[in-house]
């Protein structure tokens, strides 16, 4: 019915996609511990309505709002559970001081006003009061530093907060299939204060940036019962993955970014604090890295294939065509 009252009276999605509603949609996201891939796709919409997400702006939003649902991977209900517990409506209803009700929605009224005629219903071993919070602070982080200098994202609420401030050794994997041959390899050198490094998962990678980011455990390790450890890459994952895992890394490392210039045996500093991630190696010695990159893609010459290498963005800016974006 409302999609015929808008043929009659149409409803433009720029009238709806806002620097407002872009913030309240983030403010949603953070709210629940939902996906990274979230933050890529908002990315994306935003940027073609001219609207730029800026990373360290979501920290400050992730900063102030509070995860109230008790999802999976962290939790222990499913997303039908949070339906049946007063769904998205309930999420809204505990964090509006926190959003722009002036917004308006695709319903042709304004988000407060939605907010008045939907059910109060809600389930509160799924959805937390406002003041009574899973965690105080949003499921997302985003992070910078001579590792990421164009940004890199993650999922504190899915991580190990006792890994948030640490130091590790490099154990560095080339590519996809570098990983798959090796991750278990009894004689491969690691131990679980290492971090993990995939390159060349990215956008401009000929993967197009896979959702590879959840590296596994080695085996050897998982057989000694760890669970957890410092992973980081340039290629997405799954929201329903669990770790310490750094994504989204920019610039990536098909396109000659730091991540691609690091070595079995480099040590790397994360602070969630700080919002960091160091390459601790000097400005000398990577100079001369740089000097002998060479990039692991073959480029395209014809086709989609060469329209996508040639205006693909880098995941800060939504992954989408650079033409396709609003300046």
């Amino acid at each position: 019915m409302r999609a015929a009252e808008m043929a009659k009276s149409p409803l433009r999605p720029s009238q709806i996609i806002t620097e407002k509603s872009v913030e309240n949609a983030l403010r949603v996201l953070l709210a629940i511990g939902g996906s990274t891939n979230a933050i890529v796709h908002l990315t994306a919409i935003a940027g073609r309505a001219g609207i730029s997400i800026d990373l360290k702006k979501l920290n400050a939003l992730s900063d102030s709002t509070p995860v109230l649902v008790d999802l999976k991977p962290t939790g222990q209900y499913y997303m039908s559970d949070l339906y049946a517990a007063g769904g998205v409506g309930a999420v809204l209803r505990e964090i509006k001081s926190l959003l722009h009700l002036d917004c308006m929605t695709v319903a042709g009224i304004t988000l407060g006003e939605v907010l008045e005629t939907l059910s109060p219903w809600v389930d509160r071993a799924v959805v937390r009061e406002f003041n009574s919070p899973i965690s105080p602070v949003g499921g997302l982080v985003a992070l910078y530093g001579s590792l990421a200098p164009g940004g890199a994202i993650l999922k504190r609420s899915a991580a190990d907060p006792k890994l948030f401030e640490k130091e590790g050794r490099a154990v560095v994997f080339s590519s996809l299939d570098d990983l798959s041959a090796r991750i278990d390899d009894p004689g491969l050198d690691v131990n679980a204060d290492d971090f993990l490094v995939l390159q060349n998962a990215g956008p401009k990678s000929g993967y197009a940036m896979p959702e590879a980011g959840y590296l596994p455990i080695p085996a050897k390790l998982a057989r000694a019962g760890v669970k957890d450890m410092v992973r980081i890459s340039d290629a997405r994952m799954s929201g329903t993955a669990y770790g310490t895992i750094v994504l989204h890394v920019s610039p990536e490392a098909a396109i000659g970014g730091a991540l691609a210039l690091v070595r079995n045996g480099d040590r790397i500093r994360l602070s969630v604090r700080e919002r960091k991630i160091d390459l601790l190696v000097n400005e000398a010695e990577l100079q001369k890295r740089q000097s002998a990159w060479k990039t692991p893609v073959t480029a395209p010459t014809r086709g989609y294939a060469k329209l996508y290498m040639d205006h693909v963005l880098q995941a800060e800016h939504g992954c989408d065509f650079d033409f396709l974006r609003k300046t």
